[in-house]
């Protein structure tokens, strides 16, 4: 208790005590379930099995949230058993997990929370990268952005989704906080501002209105912005907080995305031959990739199996086949797991009907 002063009062002192104490019971039960995630990782070696199951983690934080008492707010359950199971997992096995660097990039900040910190980083120059190194088994798992609330999809990642060995196992969405950093703790005299072409397009009202005349920059991700805005002080870089303090920016506006609710969902991949597929756990999520001839009542067909057996779909995206034929692929999302009698069978009637058909992965939901 070094930071309590000499002339504290007895109540206060009284009161940090109890909570030194209960500190130190709290690190004598987490090395005890240290020592009985070892346990399960000693037999999981010997039947083979996985060490990271999704769908476990999130019915025990499911769990846990339902029978917490207060006060600590329920929302703050989920990172804090996050970042203990991040940490016995480590214990079993370390966790190589690829994402879209550098260091600072929102990719990295989605990573560490959907894993917790104790993981190996992978970071990599494109998303092609993050897709490339899991799949070819120099990480465990890839973290990719495939939606934003303000620019939509992220077109990269789904068109590589098509021809990809790799399948979704989880997601995670990522409240994006744009800010203006710079070597200088100023906004005079920036001539460039680089970001990501998706943080450009969320901050274009802003820019418009406060830096009209400054050239704007796409560069592969908004922390290589801030590398570059680091190296020349006629530079500005759009990005998060953290890439500043790496870089030793200064934030000279923060928040200046024209979408106060700015949020990027990203999906967790693997190799399906490394990795299963996740079991139900209760809320999850059924991606998938289908095209139809093009026909008269083609996209009507797609929508009546899901009709008929109750199944409902969260998300209907559409990108273009690239064929020259005004042929397109949908990407659709359905409420449920193919273990559920109605997603089982709506999703055998639907793939009758489609041309082309992929489960793109099945996961549970990012309910936290």
């Amino acid at each position: 208790m070094a930071d309590t002063p000499p002339d504290a009062p007895p109540a206060l002192l009284a009161l940090r005590h109890q909570i030194d104490a209960l500190d130190r019971d709290l690190l004598a039960l987490l090395n005890r379930r240290a020592g009985l995630a070892l346990e399960v990782g000693e037999l999981k070696k010997t039947e083979g099995s996985v060490v990271f199951r999704p769908e476990r983690e999130a019915q025990v934080i499911d769990g846990l949230k339902a029978a917490n008492p207060g006060p600590l707010k329920t929302d703050s359950v989920a990172p804090i058993w996050r970042e203990i199971m991040s940490a016995c997992r480590a214990l079993e096995t370390p966790t190589r997990v690829a994402y879209l660097g550098p260091a600072g990039t929102f990719s990295e900040e989605a990573a560490l929370g959907y894993f917790g910190s104790s993981l190996v980083r992978v970071p990599c120059s494109s998303i092609d990268d993050v897709f490339r190194t899991t799949a070819a088994g120099a990480a465990d798992f890839g973290v990719v952005p495939v939606e934003n609330s303000t620019e939509g999809v992220v077109a990269r990642s789904l068109d590589i989704f098509l021809t990809t060995p790799l399948f979704i196992i989880g997601e995670t969405s990522l409240f994006v906080r744009h800010n203006l950093l710079r070597k200088d703790n100023s906004q005079q005299g920036i001539e460039v501002v680089c970001a990501h072409p998706q943080a450009l397009a969320q901050c274009h009202g802003w820019l418009s209105s406060h830096l009209p005349h400054a050239e704007r920059r796409p560069v592969s991700s908004n922390a290589e912005g801030a590398r570059q805005a680091a190296l020349d002080g006629r530079m500005a870089a759009i990005a998060s907080a953290r890439a500043g303090s790496e870089y030793g920016l200064h934030l000279v506006a923060p928040a200046i995305q024209d979408d106060t609710h700015n949020r990027t969902r990203f999906a967790i991949v693997t190799d399906p031959h490394r990795h299963p597929a996740p079991k139900a756990s209760g809320h999850d999520c059924t991606s998938l990739v289908v095209s139809v001839i093009n026909r008269p009542g083609a996209v009507h067909d797609l929508l009546v199996p899901l009709k008929q057996h109750g199944v409902s779909m969260s998300r209907f995206e559409s990108r273009p086949a690239r064929s020259g034929q005004w042929e397109y692929y949908f990407y659709i999302d359905l409420q449920g797991h193919p273990d559920d009698a109605p997603v089982a069978e709506a999703m055998r009637e639907l793939r009758s009907v489609c041309a082309y058909f992929k489960v793109l992965g099945t996961y549970p939901l990012d309910v936290h």
